[in-house]
């Protein structure tokens, strides 16, 4: 029987659904000519076994195979190959700096727009640019496009230099451009600088009642300096009193002051100083929070966001895999005016 352990592998770094990773893989297999017509398959609790998954998996990946007339089974005998004549999905890498709710809504509208016209590997290099590093050689010659959201705490000038060895019909940057990435390529993106400025901008007369502004923006992170920018400009331009501050660290929260948090941890314990304090939020203090969230609607009677509107990221980025463009597309920003300011 042929030796399946060296064609059919699961990545355990990767987080695609491990049958995915398995119907993937058998699908490749047959694309290369390593998998044949009529071959056998290991029955359920050997491949099991073997790649130390659940049965679970085994079995949903070969009724995911049967479904698309690939794979049919025997009474007693198991699993068969019986078609190789499918239209091969396209092979997709992508790459995510880490999870968050508002990452989960880009990756379900980037799947769903798929549909069944592609083969997701999905990675989490948890801004670690050694393992980004690591990923894109290991797998440089595995995909046909490479979906990446390019953000890194250290060695961030070094990026373009691993992204540019990707050939440049393949890749798609989304969420931020890269600085030094050269050559046509297709991007989905933020304009970090423009849109927290109109963002402010379309907030000014509810920011009229502050004085200062300030921002909280974590010391080695990998939010883009262009926020800052865009920050800045907007404070200087409307002569707002403003600071930037790394974390709450010591922070006397002061009558007229309005908050700008980037990250989540920032904003609980933002809240958890306001409810101490004898200030009215949206009156005496302000609140703005970068990123709409679900459970931003209802803490302190609603917050105020501004957000880059995910689900259109994550289609748009689909639309460019599936028409091969190297089109460049700027997302709208959304500001949500609620009572915390």
């Amino acid at each position: 029987m042929k030796n399946f352990l060296k064609i059919v592998a699961i990545d355990e770094y990767s987080i695609t659904p491990k049958y995915a990773q398995l119907v993937n893989s058998i699908l490749r297999g047959i694309e290369l000519g390593s998998i044949e017509l009529g071959d056998i398959l290991p029955s359920i609790n050997d491949f099991s076994t073997a790649l130390e998954c659940s049965r679970n998996t085994v079995e949903r990946a070969y009724k995911e195979l049967k479904k698309m007339k690939v794979v049919e089974s025997v009474a007693g005998k198991g699993y068969f190959i019986t078609g190789h004549q499918f239209k091969q999905p396209l092979k997709v890498m992508l790459l995510f700096n880490k999870l968050s709710s508002h990452k989960k809504i880009m990756y379900d509208a980037f799947a769903d727009t798929l549909g069944g016209h592609a083969a997701i590997d999905f990675y989490i290099y948890n801004n670690d640019f050694n393992f980004f590093k690591k990923l894109i050689a290991d797998k440089i010659n595995s995909y046909d496009k490479f979906v990446i959201i390019p953000h890194f705490i250290e060695s961030a000038g070094r990026a373009n230099e691993v992204i540019n060895t990707i050939p440049k019909e393949k890749l798609i940057l989304m969420d931020k451009l890269e600085p030094g990435v050269t050559g046509e390529f297709g991007a989905v993106y933020e304009d970090f600088a423009r849109d927290i400025y109109q963002a402010l901008h379309l907030l000014l007369d509810k920011l009229a009642k502050y004085h200062t502004l300030k921002i909280i923006f974590p010391e080695h992170s990998y939010f883009s300096k262009d926020i800052l920018s865009g920050f800045l400009g907007f404070c200087r331009e409307y002569a707002f009193d403003y600071q930037v501050i790394p974390s709450l660290e010591g922070e006397v929260i002061k009558k007229g002051t309005a908050y700008i948090n980037l990250t989540e941890a920032d904003l609980v314990e933002l809240i958890e100083q306001l409810i101490l304090s004898k200030f009215t939020v949206g009156t005496d203090v302000g609140v703005i929070s970068y990123n709409e969230t679900p459970i931003k609607r209802v803490i302190l009677n609603g917050i105020t966001t501004i957000s880059t509107d995910f689900k259109l990221m994550g289609e748009k980025a689909a639309e460019l895999v599936l028409n091969n463009s190297t089109g460049h597309i700027v997302i709208p920003f959304r500001v949500i005016n609620r009572n915390s300011l």
